[in-house]
């Protein structure tokens, strides 16, 4: 089982095909053109499969094509493969039905499951639903891997004989149930390394622990200036810093400064260090650990913007008027020194405490704060509210959706799931961080290259505008809640009218749903060097510049902004979209790790409490049943439709409704249930709940 988000993300059927195809009623023969196409395997753990097929860059996509499961010749979930699809003139239209005639690539990402050593055969038995087989293991492949075990199993062959996959461990991952096994496992799952090479490491060790005089050359000093850090309590690599001064005319204006890392000064390009960076794309956060994507050499010391040491960064400074308009915009490398480092909540606690009237209780603030970093943050709250109004002006689409915060013991036992109180701090950050991207993708837009005279090529962070059938299929399917998404004549105008929806249901049971579904009409941001502007947070140019710590991304763009400031020329574009490419797609992996890692967590924090009764509510309906959400933790489950046992329920795809055939009983997103914990399954991640009313 899937979560609702996860079931409407990946989800592109609409179930398992199940017609029967009719008898022809001619005996004239059908003439028929074979059409090939290629693409990846989807995979369902029944044993079918779906083409997903590849299309160029900017064309519409194709309908999946089913592919039976005796068509599937040895393909596997994920795999690429070449499909001819035969189509016969005359005959009914209807799903395309598919056959795999070549297998062009495996896929790199292996399995997890258990070893079984039987009779000195060797099986592993997989957790996924994608995979409807034991996969055997090779004779002398099992290594140092001990029966009962949990590993990960790279499928390398078919045994067209036997009909079953072949493949040779690839990692031992302990003990079943333990913490380390399971989060590994899901590394593992997705093909996220957990630890570093040797030479990887050694080349991070012998980076110097200081920086010489003479890198202090060309940069501008802000070590005098007051300097701070905002981040988790929990956080260990601090990657952006904030400074804040009054200029101008009578101290009228405003100077921020974003001060980053200098990750670029201590990576060169195509070293190990670079390389391995490169190949994770990020740095992953679990729910009990961050798996960095720099040793921890880098991302928690060197490059890490810790109080009261010079560090070397690369900085964006802003001069602002008194109505927080850019007058003027500075990028280059810098040196700074921290006052200090606030969590949220402490940076929380300074804007309350600057908020209060008088008489009221004063705020603790937890620690000591430096005086000038307590009257720089309101200030700069007030900067961070003013770009905020101005973005949601020109039709930035405001998703404020809630995150669940999981905390764990020592052990990684989780003792409680909360949800996360987003903070005025957060804004703050967020707003400033957004800020730098879209000022350093517009003043590299302007720069002209000396050989081409047209913008260099650059990395940006593009979102595209929303197919105009899928806001079509939006506002009909908010009809069905008695919701009007007024008619529009652009994109830009269709995001006003979200932001006014989101509005009006913000405190409705159904606006879950219903964010989800905005959400779903809309495409995945990613990484490109053509760009398309950000069709989210309406900027007309965006990148990433501001982590480099974490992703690879904002390394890149450092280079190339520094590159281009010193006139250098510009690179190629195609090797460069194919990193953005890569990158993109290791950003999905690292989203989907943990998101299955916070799955996990839940799971495990339920599975004492089966029998419990909860209040939550109806978050997605399927056709095999319904998602609810439990009140104040977040926590997803599905009551089936098989276990409704008191009538023989519908569902209705177009207004997402089950509705009882004898009682007329009717669930719809939002609506308020109660259920009992029946199942926790750890394996699948999988919760079941029973309806209780």
């Amino acid at each position: 089982m899937c979560t609702f988000v996860e079931y409407m993300a990946k989800n592109r059927h609409s179930g398992k095909p199940g017609k029967k195809r009719q008898k022809r009623t001619t005996k004239t023969p059908n003439k028929s053109v074979t059409t090939t196409y290629q693409g990846t395997v989807s995979m369902a753990r029944e044993g079918y499969g779906f083409l997903v097929v590849d299309v160029p860059q900017g064309q519409p996509a194709m309908d999946d094509i089913f592919i039976p499961a005796r068509q599937l010749n040895g393909a596997l979930h994920a795999d690429t493969v070449q499909v001819a699809v035969r189509a016969a003139e005359g005959r009914s239209q209807g799903k395309a039905e598919g056959r795999v005639v070549a297998v062009l690539e495996r896929s790199p990402r292996p399995y997890v499951g258990i070893l079984q050593v039987v009779d000195k055969r060797a099986y592993v038995l997989t957790d996924s639903k994608h995979m409807p087989y034991d996969i055997h293991v090779q004779s002398g492949k099992v290594g140092k891997a001990r029966n009962g075990q949990k590993v990960a199993v790279l499928v390398t062959d078919w045994n067209r004989r036997g009909n079953f996959p072949v493949g040779k461990i690839v990692d031992v991952l302990g003990t079943p149930g333990e913490n380390e096994t399971e989060m590994h496992a899901i590394l593992a799952e997705f093909g996220l390394p957990y630890r570093f090479d040797k030479k990887v490491q050694e080349e991070a060790e012998n980076l110097s622990d200081t920086f010489p005089a003479d890198a202090l050359k060309g940069r501008r000093d802000f070590r005098k200036t007051p300097t701070f850090t905002i981040d988790p309590a929990d956080a260990k690599d601090f990657d952006d810093a904030l400074s804040y001064r009054k200029t101008g005319p009578d101290g009228t204006h405003t100077e921020v400064g974003i001060h980053i890392a200098d990750v670029s000064y201590y990576v060169d390009p195509d070293t190990l260090l670079d390389q391995a960076a490169y190949e994770r794309g990020n740095s992953v956060y679990l729910v009990d650990r961050t798996v960095p994507m720099f040793p921890e050499k880098l991302s928690n010391f060197l490059c890490s913007l810790r109080p009261r040491e010079d560090k070397l960064c690369v900085s964006a400074v802003f001069e602002l008027d008194a109505n927080f308009r850019v007058l003027s915009r500075w990028f280059g490398r810098t040196v700074i020194h921290s006052r200090c480092r606030l969590s949220y909540e402490q940076a929380q606690a300074v804007l309350d405490a600057a908020a209060q009237t008088e008489g009221e209780t004063p705020v603790q603030v937890d620690g000591v704060v430096d005086k000038q970093v307590q009257e720089a943050l309101p200030a700069l709250n007030q900067v961070a509210e003013s770009l905020r109004e101005g973005r949601v002006r020109k039709g930035a689409v405001a998703f404020d959706k809630a995150e669940v915060k999981v905390e764990v013991d020592a052990a990684g036992v989780p003792v409680n799931i909360s949800v996360r109180e987003q903070l005025q701090a957060h804004n703050l950050i967020e707003e400033l961080m957004l800020l730098a991207n879209r000022e350093v993708a517009e003043f590299i837009s302007k720069k002209k290259d000396k050989n081409t005279g047209k913008p260099p090529v650059f990395v940006y962070r593009i979102h595209e505008e929303p197919d105009i059938d899928k806001m079509e299929a939006f506002r009909s399917f908010v009809h069905h809640f008695g919701y009007k998404l007024g008619k529009t004549e652009s994109p830009r105008a269709y995001a006003r009218e979200v932001n006014k929806l989101l509005e009006k249901t913000k405190e409705k049971t159904e606006s879950g749903g219903i964010m989800i579904m905005a959400l779903r009409s809309m495409p995945r941001a990613r990484y490109s060097t053509k760009n398309a502007g950000h069709y989210g947070l309406a900027f007309d140019r965006y990148t990433h510049f501001t982590s480099p710590i974490r992703r690879y991304s904002d390394l890149m763009v450092h280079r190339l902004l520094l590159h281009y400031m010193g006139r250098g020329s510009t690179g190629g574009a195609e090797a460069m979209e194919a990193k953005c490419t890569h990158l993109s797609a290791r950003e999905q992996l690292a989203v989907e790790a943990e998101r299955a890692s916070i799955k996990y967590k839940m799971v495990e924090f339920m599975k004492d409490k089966i029998g419990r009764q909860y209040s939550g509510i109806v978050t997605g309906l399927t056709e095999w049943g319904m998602f609810v959400e439990l009140d104040d933790t977040m926590i997803e489950g599905m009551v089936s439709v098989r276990d409704m046992t008191d009538d023989y329920y519908v569902y209705d795809k177009e207004s997402m409704t089950l509705t009882g055939t004898h009682s007329g009983t009717h669930f719809a997103l939002g609506q308020k249930v109660r259920i009992a914990v029946a199942r926790a399954n750890l394996e699948q991640k999988q919760l079941d709940f029973d309806l209780i009313q």
